[in-house]
């Protein structure tokens, strides 16, 4: 057993790398092609560990809308997605808080993929041994980084649809095992919301800047665990009128009727409102086909012909966006464009949205689809899709939240959950309150000198 931690950022410093010291972000930034090296862990944060985040503002004639959609981008994250932030901070609050040292425990990642990448990638890095438990049917690209990264699979049976049978699995394997186990609880655990609220939701109101009037009118993002989410908090601590609108597979649509169906969206639709889901403080919620993203994905990568001569996208505004979406992100640029039409936003507004990671995770998806489809799309194909994907984004299957009942319904649906895990529904009704989101927030002022104390001394 060690007694050393392998050190890592605080909050703080993956809001804002320039707090790091120069030596250390330049070596950070130095090891990015040997991804395994643990000075990687300074590279967790959305501004390349520099001072501008990676974002991508979309072309008006691909999305249709006057409203700018910008694109936050997770792709330059050590191991590829932006959900290592999260099984980090989670990780690196059991160390700190609760004195974890490599060799004390095994690490368990719930997960439909990129968390436990994430949480196979941080293990590594750190010293631990990981095992990442998922369904069985989610993209082989998926599995095979896990395993490069070490991490063994405990699969359960499914697809993306069936996260609820992996979290019983977690819960009686490994939860009830706590002398041998640590389990990154992504759907539970308020690291993932603090995280995503302090550094994600600064990151979103960083990408409005100099865009448009420079705020934020709304917030997409498909939940899955629902950390993400918890960016739209940080932005409506600046701007009160800001919407944070959720989005669900048409064919799981589960907060928005209670649907239990399967989909192909791999990283959303946990059928479950999650417990760290402040459901209170999301606006509207909106339903995305799921062959939609897979098409609209398929537009941006093998379309750039047919986006530039058939529907007049300037070719040096495609080029940025080759390689860049998964399924997920196309389901948030969906979500986006139905916002901006929904609330009739102009020219000066921002909507600010998330690519979680980036197409390298998907070739398998595309080939699924070629199979589905009867081969390769041809260019009247793709022109069909991105017209009825993106510039034909409908305002149908939208809920708004904020109507009476709507908010207590989905705080009921997650009380009846979470009951059946252990959690005392008393506590579960404390999370109608803004103040238990906000006192949880706060915990970072105590949290980060103990997680700088914990590392040790850093290099000048």
């Amino acid at each position: 057993m060690s007694t050393t931690i392998i050190p890592g950022p605080t909050y703080a410093e993956m809001r804002d790398p320039l707090l790091l010291p120069p030596a250390l972000r330049n070596a950070a930034n130095a090891a990015r092609q040997a991804d395994t090296q643990p000075v990687n862990l300074f590279n967790i944060n959305w501004k390349n560990t520099g001072d501008q985040v990676e974002k991508l503002v979309l072309p008006q004639q691909l999305t249709g809308v006057q409203a700018n959609i910008i694109v936050l981008s997770g792709r330059t994250y050590p191991s590829g997605s932006m959900k290592v932030g999260p099984a980090y901070a989670t990780l690196a609050e059991e160390e700190a808080l609760r004195g974890l040292r490599p060799g004390d425990k095994t690490v368990i990642g719930p997960s439909t993929g990129n968390f436990g990448i994430g949480t196979a990638y941080i293990s590594l890095l750190k010293g631990y041994h990981a095992i990442v438990v998922m369904p069985d049917n989610m993209s082989q690209e998926r599995y095979a980084r896990i395993r490069n990264y070490e991490g063994a699979l405990d699969l359960t049976p499914g697809t993306e649809s069936d996260v609820i049978l992996t979290l019983e699995r977690t819960h009686n394997e490994y939860v009830a095992k706590p002398e041998k186990y640590v389990v990154l609880a992504q759907f539970e655990l308020l690291p993932n919301y603090r995280f995503h609220r302090h550094v994600t939701g600064d990151a979103v109101v960083q990408a409005a800047k100099g865009i448009g009037n420079g705020r934020v009118a709304a917030f997409v993002s498909a939940p899955g665990s629902a950390g993400t989410l918890a960016a739209g908090d940080y932005v409506k601590s600046r701007w009160s009128d800001s919407k944070i609108v959720a989005l669900e597979p048409r064919e799981c649509s589960t907060l928005y009727n209670g649907g239990q169906g399967q989909h192909r969206i791999e990283g959303i639709g946990d059928k479950m409102v999650t417990l760290i889901h402040n459901v209170f403080n999301t606006d509207l919620l909106m339903l995305i086909p799921d062959e939609e993203t897979v098409r609209g994905m398929e537009v941006i990568q093998s379309g750039a012909a047919v986006l530039a001569d058939r529907l007049g996208v300037p070719p040096a505004a495609i080029e940025p966006l080759i390689g860049k979406f998964g399924p997920s992100c196309i389901c948030n640029i969906i979500g986006a464009i139905k916002t901006a039409k929904y609330l009739g936003l102009g020219p000066d507004d921002n909507v600010v949205t998330i690519a979680t990671d980036s197409y390298d995770r998907y070739p398998s998806v595309s080939q699924a689809l070629y199979e589905r489809n009867g081969g390769k799309p041809d260019a009247d194909q793709l022109e069909m899709w991105a017209k009825s994907v993106f510039l034909g984004a409908s305002l149908g299957e939208i809920v708004d939240l904020t109507q009476t009942g709507q908010h207590q319904r989905l705080q009921d649906m997650k009380e009846a959950l979470w009951t059946r895990f252990g959690y005392a529904a008393a506590d579960i009704r404390k999370m109608a309150d803004q103040a238990f989101w906000d006192a949880e927030y706060a915990k970072i002022a105590a949290i980060d000198p103990l997680l700088a104390e914990a590392r040790g001394r850093l290099p000048a």
